[in-house]
């Protein structure tokens, strides 16, 4: 292999709702819409729901109620935040507190909530007796005074922010009909080490913990469709190859042994089959591998002055396959259908587009490309042609991953001087980092909803 093609991969391979949201308003109050939820993610510019999260009425009254009803006032608050749905309204504030008078329909002032601009209000209750606790959750509309959640969970004192995550999704789900991203998680590659290995952390960056050891280079995390398997490129014997890692049970497996470059790895939508970029042929080309590493077929075409075929990724029903090419010269995104073989040019606009990321709707691929020395992260809307540029001017912002609903996108960006991990809405709005680790992180990979994990 060159030494042009070894950067050309190392590039590839280290890629350095809101709009809130259609909520139509009447009468300065939140209107429904139908049963599949009210929030439209589509317009950057509308205003987000102001909410009230109060803290729990304690039912014993007892110290530890207290500490838990103030932890678990805090965490749904910040879940709530993140999503950038909701402007959260500051507790100076409150005219009443429903932990005292009350926190069902029948003994809330709802004026005093709409007095202060609050069109939503979460209630809620906690019951602490000997570790266990049980937790019941309101959500009203205060305009209308009506409940439009309700739920009582029950589990240990240490399972608080659990219990918050699946009260938000019940929100998310209120008001979108998705799922949300509550129970996601996100893989990427950190250098705190000395080495690159890949980490987890959950959605909004808590928890990071490392999954790798090998002492290496090691890129390109891949999730799995249930969110059980990881796979991913390391250079741990020598040379680039691609392993799986069982996240539940902890074992690796080598995936590829074949000579050459071994990169890029993306799982087939909800089958056990991954794409990956190898090159023991000769050219860098794209092939189906089964679970233990078995050739199904090449799936580019094999033609050795097209170059390097890398970075595939799939729409969510497995139909199309997105990939970087360099067989018009230089590299651009294109759409290959998985049975015809028909492939489509996708990106023309600059001299550099790299790693596409479909959305969960199918309807957009997020990407990398050069904007006046800059790399930059694109939305394409793929039914119109239309490019969307989210980032400006910070740094160079790499390797975007959509969130498992659509509402988010992770991506690494080297604005602060060091690459690090950040996020966005889907509209490019409310761009912040993720979280603060030592060394450099990049090739961030948002995961499948993970329930019951």
């Amino acid at each position: 292999m060159t030494m042009t093609l070894l950067r050309y991969v190392d590039r590839i391979v280290n890629i350095k709702m809101l709009g809130l949201v259609v909520i139509v308003m009447m009468s300065s109050s939140i209107c429904f819409g139908d049963d599949n939820g009210y929030i439209t993610i589509s317009n950057p510019f509308t205003r987000k729901a102001p909410l009230a999260v109060p803290l729990l009425m304690t039912m014993s009254k007892s110290k530890v109620e207290e500490r838990l009803s103030a932890e678990a006032c805090k965490t749904l608050s910040s879940l709530l935040e993140f999503t950038g749905y909701f402007k959260l309204i500051d507790h100076a504030a409150f005219l009443e507190n429903p932990g005292v008078k009350g926190i069902d329909v029948f003994k809330i002032n709802f004026r005093n909530w709409t007095m202060i601009g609050s069109e939503l209000l979460v209630t809620g209750s906690i019951l602490e007796k000997n570790g266990d606790v049980t937790i019941e959750f309101y959500l009203y509309d205060t305009f209308r005074e009506q409940q439009l959640v309700a739920k009582r969970y029950k589990g240990s004192d240490k399972s608080i922010r659990d219990i918050c995550r699946r009260f938000g999704t019940e929100i998310i789900r209120k008001f979108t009909g998705s799922q949300g991203l509550f129970h996601s998680k996100i893989a990427f590659v950190s250098s705190g080490t000395g080495n690159k290995e890949i980490y987890i952390c959950e959605f909004d960056g808590e928890n990071p913990v490392k999954v790798t050891n090998t002492k290496s280079i090691t890129l390109s995390p891949a999730w799995s469709s249930d969110g059980t398997q990881l796979a991913y490129t390391s250079y741990e014997k020598g040379k680039p190859d691609i392993f799986i890692k069982n996240l539940g049970r902890g074992n690796v497996t080598l995936l590829t042994a074949m000579t050459g470059t071994n990169i890029t790895p993306a799982w087939v939508p909800g089958k056990h089959d991954l794409a990956a970029s190898l090159s023991f042929e000769g050219g860098q080309g794209i092939y189906l591998l089964t679970r233990e590493g078995k050739i199904r077929k090449r799936i580019t075409s094999k033609w050795s002055e097209w170059g390097i075929d890398v970075s595939p990724s799939f729409s969510p029903d497995g139909d199309n396959m997105a990939f970087v090419s360099k067989r018009s010269g230089t590299p651009q995104i294109y759409m290959q259908h998985m049975d015809s073989g028909r492939v489509k040019r996708l990106t023309y606009q600059g001299k550099y587009n790299t790693s596409p990321s479909w959305s969960p709707t199918g309807q957009k691929i997020a990407y990398s490309g050069v904007s006046e020395s800059k790399f930059e992260i694109y939305v394409m809307d793929l039914k119109t042609g239309e490019v969307e540029q989210l980032t400006r001017e910070a740094g160079d912002n790499e390797s975007p991953s959509w969130s498992p609903d659509g509402s988010m996108i992770a991506f690494s960006s080297s604005r602060e001087g060091y690459t690090r991990i950040y996020v966005m809405t889907s509209s490019g709005t409310d761009q912040r980092r993720l979280l603060f680790l030592s060394g450099e992180q990049t090739n961030p990979k948002w995961s499948p909803n993970i329930f019951n994990n």
